[in-house]
């Protein structure tokens, strides 16, 4: 009689995937919030960039692109950081993520499945703003391939630090309501100290920018300014340098200090 060969059970990033799938379904089923996610941060860089938009130092170009060029970088914080706060806090407020707890899932596979949807949507949001910053205010997509590999890199290192960050940032709160009002004023306070509604950015306080630099905020909107903007703009950034390096640098702590706070911070339920 033979005995039945053990069943190898899926691993944590197994899960992590089925878990992102679950998410994406969740998620695109729910239109008002697809909705919302989608087009606030376009709006905003339609109205500012409208607003705003004339000439600056630099011939070719406007301070739209400026604009822009940024506020792309903005998008993917606000698919990734708000969104990630917000939908933890509210899994948390529901019981779904004790429901989850019961389930043989371990914690590093529900932070994947929350990479995979940030991942999605925040990909979605990319191509939505650049599309409408060519076509509203002219802003060029680079040609150089490696412009596109600092885009790739800016872009992952962005939505995993911030994703870990909003994990984090959701246990300050107890209510989808508190996490709202908590990610919202952070997300607000950066945008503006980190250059996002102003620009070119050295119009800002350099004690503001100097804040600014300790966060991922900033750090994102200027490596994708140094993708879609010329190479004369980079004379118009706070060091007169893209200083991609420091880039990668300060996105890579943050991804490692996300995931350190991610990991302390992170409740399944709001028992104390």
């Amino acid at each position: 009689m033979t005995t039945a060969a053990p069943v190898a059970l899926p691993g944590p990033p197994a899960l992590g995937l089925a878990r992102g799938g679950a998410e994406l379904r969740q998620f695109f089923r729910h239109k008002e919030q697809v909705v919302f996610t989608f087009s606030l941060p376009a709006v905003l860089m339609i109205l500012l960039g409208s607003i705003l938009d004339g000439p600056t130092a630099l011939a070719g170009v406007t301070s739209g692109q400026l604009l822009a060029a940024g506020m792309i970088g903005s998008g993917i914080v606000s698919t990734s950081f708000n969104s990630i706060a917000t939908g933890v806090a509210g899994d948390r407020e529901t019981g779904a993520l004790k429901r989850l707890r019961g389930t043989p899932m371990p914690p590093a596979s529900y932070f994947v499945g929350k990479m995979v949807l940030v991942a999605v949507s925040s990909l979605a949001q990319t191509v939505l703003m650049a599309a409408v910053a060519v076509l509203l205010f002219g802003l060029k997509l680079p040609s150089d391939p490696a412009k596109w590999l600092t885009l790739l890199w800016v872009f992952t290192l962005g939505i995993v630090s911030c994703t870990l960050l909003g994990i984090a940032v959701s246990s300050l709160a107890k209510s989808t309501n508190g996490a709202v009002a908590i990610v919202q004023m952070l997300y607000l306070v950066l945008q503006f100290i980190s250059g996002v509604f102003v620009s070119p950015i050295t119009n800002l306080p350099k004690v503001m920018v100097d804040v600014a630099s300790f966060f991922p905020l900033k750090w994102i909107c200027q490596g994708f300014r140094s993708v879609f903007l010329p190479d004369g703009a980079v004379r118009m950034e706070m060091a007169g340098a893209w200083e991609l390096p420091r880039v990668a640098l300060v996105l890579g702590i943050w991804c490692v200090a996300g995931a350190v706070l991610a990991r302390l911070t992170f409740r399944w339920t709001d028992a104390k």
